[in-house]
Parts: C-alpha cells; structure tokens; sequence
C-alpha cells in the first residue's frame, strides 16, 4: 500500500510559478515511477510529467514541456513538480500517483499505469 498527499497548490497570476509536493510512504518508493496528472472542469484527467524510480528518465506532455520540471528526493520520499510560466489554461486540480509495475528506469504516461492516486491539489492560473 502506498499513500500519496500534494501540497503546494493555490491561486496565482500568468506568469508565476508554483512548486507541488507529493509526500508518498512506503520502502520501496525509490523503485517506483512517480506521475504529476491534472483535471481542469469538464475535462478528462491528463498526464502531465513522469519520472522513472531511478531517476534516469523523465517524459512530458508537449503542453508543459520547457516550463515544467518534475524531480524526486528519494530520500525524503517525495516527487515535485516546478511549474514555471504559468498560463490560465494550467488551472485544474493536479494529482500525483504511483506507478508501482514499471521497471526503475522506465515511465508511463497511461493513468491506467498508475495504481496509487493521491488526492489532489488545486492551483488556479488567473489571467
């Protein structure tokens, strides 16, 4: 079992730039692939980074690539993702989940990949 709890959301400008946090128990978190997705209203839940368990490899949805960096702390058990140049249409509530099947040095852009789901946190990008 694996938990997973972001923080980091909240309301800014175009422009700004926020960092989300996901804390996640458990040993084996250096072996699993971390995922940051987001859901804006009315809209399917998106992928929007992943990074391998062993860091060597990380893959971006070509929306937020060149402004987003996803990195992990294996030693405090923790995924981020910098949000740099923020634009009003990045507003959604963002979720970071778990991907515990793929191998350390791979990452998948599938939810249906990722079996632990934290509960979300929202950031809102006004214009």
């Amino acid at each position: 079992q694996v938990q997973l709890v972001e923080s980091g959301g909240g309301l800014v400008q175009a422009g700004d730039s926020l960092r989300l946090s996901c804390a996640a128990s458990g040993r084996a978190f250096t072996t699993y692939a971390m995922g940051w997705f987001r859901q804006a209203p009315g809209k399917e839940r998106e992928f929007v980074a992943g990074i391998s368990g062993s860091s060597s490899a990380t893959y971006y949805a070509d929306s937020v690539k060149g402004r987003f960096t996803i990195s992990r702390d294996n030693a405090k058990n923790t995924v981020y993702l910098q949000m740099n140049s923020l634009e009003p249409d990045d507003t959604a509530v963002y979720y970071c989940a778990t991907d515990t099947k793929v191998a350390p040095f791979a990452v998948r852009s599938s939810s249906r990949s990722y079996d632990y789901w934290g509960q979300g946190t929202q950031v809102t990008v006004s214009s």
